[in-house]
């Protein structure tokens, strides 16, 4: 027994021998960069070659705090997360329940609507925003036919801008949640059905007592990554429309545009990675219950 022990020691210290040169890498690739932006958020960093970065302490996180811009993007992004998250998977849902049913042509089906998830993103927001186009774009004058105004710029819009990169998102990341409830869906067994039926249970009943409970893993996993990704979604939404004014490109502009304020961009950098890690942790505590 002391022997296969040991054996066993020594084979967990080679394992770990082997992957500790990888887990090293990573480590510097992902702990390295939060690092040196949580330390460039108590700096005001200065652009100009040999120019030393000013301490500044806890001042830019201050000015951030009370800058109404700030809480206006982040409500925008809320919002933006929210709509889409809850678009994309109930759109999901409802394209897996009819891929799950059989029907001539399905397999072909099937592929069409990986498109816009497969489709270089650079391609189909060429495409998007010629549809859009102010004076001579498709939905615009086929929106005018019903007395819409058809110089309205939906893209360069403030006002339309958030509603038209909200659906875009929604159309681009559906079919990556069609695919992991479709996958769930096939694995459920036929016997829960036919049970259910023998009992008399009608279509949304077995729905909701069958279907959802077997399906509410999946979907919480889809929410939190879904939510993960598109609270700090930036090129999608840049873009489509840089009026979307959600933080990722309200960071980008404190950083790199006009007069470049690196060490605020850092500070509300900072701000959203705890702020989500927090989430993150409720959420798969409470709801996934890990």
């Amino acid at each position: 027994m002391v022997k296969y022990t040991s054996l066993k020691r020594k084979e967990e210290t080679f394992g770990w021998k082997l992957i500790s040169p990888t887990l090293i890498l990573i480590g510097f690739l992902i702990l390295y960069p939060v690092l040196y932006n949580i330390y460039l958020s108590f700096f005001k960093v200065s652009l100009n070659f040999g120019e030393k970065n000013t301490f500044v302490g806890i001042q830019n996180y201050l000015n951030v705090l009370s800058d109404l811009s700030f809480w206006k993007s982040f409500g925008t992004t809320v919002a933006f997360t929210l709509i889409t998250v809850m678009g994309s998977i109930l759109l999901g849902l409802g394209v897996a329940l009819l891929m799950n049913k059989k029907f001539p042509g399905r397999s072909i089906v099937r592929g069409l609507l990986l498109f816009p998830y497969v489709t270089p993103l650079i391609a189909i927001v060429f495409s998007w925003k010629y549809v859009f186009l102010p004076i001579d774009g498709p939905l615009v004058q086929f929106l005018s036919i019903f007395g819409f105004n058809s110089g309205t710029d939906m893209i360069n819009d403030p006002n339309n801008a958030f509603i038209v990169v909200s659906i875009f998102n929604i159309w681009r990341n559906f079919p990556f949640v069609y695919l992991m409830i479709l996958s769930r869906l096939q694995s459920i067994s036929d016997d829960y059905y036919e049970a259910a039926e023998l009992d008399g249970a009608s279509s949304w009943q077995k729905f909701l007592n069958i279907t959802l409970p077997e399906l509410y893993f999946v979907i919480g996993s889809i929410a939190l990554l879904r939510g993960i990704w598109n609270f700090y979604k930036f090129d999608e939404v840049y873009l489509m429309s840089k009026f979307a004014n959600t933080l990722p490109i309200y960071i980008y502009e404190k950083a790199f545009s006009g007069l470049p304020q690196q060490g605020v961009a850092a500070s509300i950098a900072t701000i959203l990675f705890v702020v989500m890690f927090s989430l993150i942790g409720f959420y798969v505590k409470k709801v996934l219950k890990w």
